[in-house]
């Protein structure tokens, strides 16, 4: 069922680019990238959309008697909550929100200089989707309610600090979901995540290609959905271990540069640079 949901949410979003190339040629969606070329936004976007087609598909599969008949399970309404949610407080950053503020920083920042941005909505608003996403029965009790809030926030943060360079976020999350695929396993989390996961891998070639930009949309919607995914798996371990690692990764891209230690470590540079344009360079860090 894993690997069904992987290929049915890259599926998904392959039949979306081929089917409906103009998706994300709205004007409004359109923005400068790192070299000055117009490119769609937002094409995180996709990803919703894939994950409720593949969702839709399995419910009316299970009433066709083929496959999973017990419905939706609590794992996959979560993380169905979390991709529209995420994606959402993204989206509407990709679409409003400026570039005169960034990280958590930045917002924090203009907030006390009397300014609120999207992106402090975006942070804001994705604490409020963290807690309401672990405070369902049988995850809320105290201390763990808060790092597992903490871990999704952070986690769906962390893809857009990560976001500096074209197919960055999703070689990242992609890399990051291999283990975890195998923590999980067939189990319902794992089956949960997949389909988002199988339609981040079908726009990482876009993405390298500089077709489309991921945008605030995507980089949300696959940070949440693999902090998500590690918290499903209920182990305290795994769990203690993401959160430090990901407070840590917060902490170097908002005080430091990410870009910078890429480039000193060969081999993060050969895999931040795999299958990108000759062209392409790092944002201003």
């Amino acid at each position: 069922m894993v690997v069904l949901g992987l290929a049915a949410g890259a599926l998904a979003v392959v039949f979306l680019r081929i089917g409906a190339p103009d998706v994300l040629a709205a004007p409004t969606l359109a923005r400068e990238n790192y070299r000055g070329h117009r490119l769609p936004t937002a094409a995180g976007i996709l990803i919703v959309v894939a994950v409720l087609v593949v969702e839709a598909g399995r419910a009316v599969l299970g009433g066709l008697g083929v496959g999973d008949r017990a419905g939706l399970t609590v794992d996959r309404s979560l993380v169905l909550f979390a991709v529209f949610a995420f994606g959402l407080l993204g989206f509407v950053d990709d679409v409003l929100g400026d570039a005169s503020a960034r990280g958590f920083t930045g917002h924090v920042g203009a907030l006390f200089r009397g300014r609120i941005t999207t992106g402090f909505l975006k942070l804001f608003g994705g604490a409020a989707v963290a807690v309401v996403l672990v405070a369902t029965p049988g995850f809320a009790s105290g201390r763990r309610l808060i790092v597992d809030a903490v871990l999704i926030a952070l986690a769906a943060n962390l893809g857009n600090l990560l976001d500096r360079a074209p197919g960055r976020t999703l070689k990242a999350a992609l890399v990051a979901y291999v283990p975890l695929a195998f923590v999980l396993g067939a189990g319902s989390a794992g089956v949960a995540i997949a389909p988002a996961m199988g339609a981040a891998l079908a726009l990482l070639p876009d993405d390298l290609r500089e077709r489309v930009m991921l945008g605030d949309t995507g980089a949300n919607i696959v940070g949440a959905v693999l902090g998500l995914g590690i918290v499903l798996g209920r182990g305290e371990t795994t769990r203690v271990t993401a959160l430090v690692v990901v407070i840590v990764l917060t902490v170097v891209a908002e005080v430091g540069s990410i870009s910078r230690i890429i480039d000193r470590v060969p081999p993060l540079r050969w895999l931040d640079r795999l299958g990108a344009t000759r062209a392409r360079r790092e944002w201003p860090t």
